[in-house]
């Protein structure tokens, strides 16, 4: 969505994409805004409770299947597993992404690992095609007046031009550029605390090849998950950035961290879009 920071602020009823990596602040942000004239979107909700709901569950199950008291139980349907995936809450889609490397330490086998990258990046194309049903439903079922799409860390590596176009004819799609100090700030939570990330599968390829090079390991069985998934994400931020950037250039518009941070309310936000608008 492209227009003027007059036409963007005179809109009686704006959408928002929020663009970012995960950790940048984008559902920080939503929470600042008023509740009862924002309907917020999560992109990664909308994956765990209608796109890998199934996959989720499966998982969970097939942990469960090898203790014989759950096992007996879950035969006989004297139990039933659900997830309790919220906004603030998205472990489970987090769990089912998984780390590759050893069983044993929690890790991943490489294909299963890919398997669940592909339904993950499926689900994830789907969740943001979703979008524009979404801006209808909020208004004219919940009467929200605007909209805010809080988007997945990883909405960059789809390389889908129609997710884009769609995104951007139906929102108007604000990059959160991170500066040096949050970048480490980042990276070093990725040290004490990694995630599951979603890779490429050529970037997976060509930097699991390097790491078990540079650590002298013959086999994705011997990877520590934590320490591959520690080592690789400044390498995946680096690479994730002018993915960001073509973004926002050929859709949207940036904004820096430093600025959100000063974000109070809504008038903040509204005014720091129109003065990206401005820049742009």
């Amino acid at each position: 969505m492209k227009l003027s920071a007059k036409e963007f602020k005179s809109l009686p009823n704006k959408a928002i994409t929020l663009l970012g990596m995960s950790g940048v602040g984008k559902t920080t942000l939503a929470n600042k805004l008023d509740r009862a004239q924002w309907f917020h979107y999560s992109g990664d909700y909308r994956i765990g409770t209608k796109y890998l709901e199934e996959p989720i569950l499966d998982n969970i199950k097939a942990k469960a299947m090898k203790i014989d008291f759950l096992a007996d139980l879950l035969r006989t349907d004297s139990i039933y597993i659900c997830s309790n995936i919220t906004v603030n809450n998205l472990e489970p889609v987090s769990t089912f992404l998984g780390k590759v490397g050893n069983e044993e330490l929690g890790g991943l086998e490489l294909q299963e690992f890919k398997r669940r990258q592909f339904l993950h990046r499926q689900a994830e194309i789907y969740a943001m095609l979703d979008v524009p049903e979404f801006i209808g439903k909020a208004k004219n079922i919940y009467g929200y007046p605007n909209f805010l799409n809080d988007a997945g860390g990883s909405l960059c590596e789809l390389c889908e031009p129609e997710v884009y176009e769609v995104l951007s004819e139906h929102t108007l799609i604000l990059y959160i550029r991170a500066d040096d100090e949050h970048e480490q700030t980042l990276c070093e939570r990725a040290v004490s605390h990694p995630k599951p990330l979603y890779f490429q599968e050529e970037f997976l390829d060509k930097h699991l090849a390097v790491f078990l090079e540079e650590k002298n390991i013959s086999s994705i069985n011997e990877v520590v998950p934590d320490e591959f998934g520690s080592w690789v994400f400044p390498k995946l931020l680096e690479h994730r950035k002018p993915l960001y950037e073509s973004i926002a250039d050929q859709y949207g518009y940036t904004v820096s961290l430093h600025d959100i941070q000063k974000v109070r309310d809504e008038k903040d936000f509204i005014d720091l879009i129109a003065q990206a608008i401005k820049n742009n």
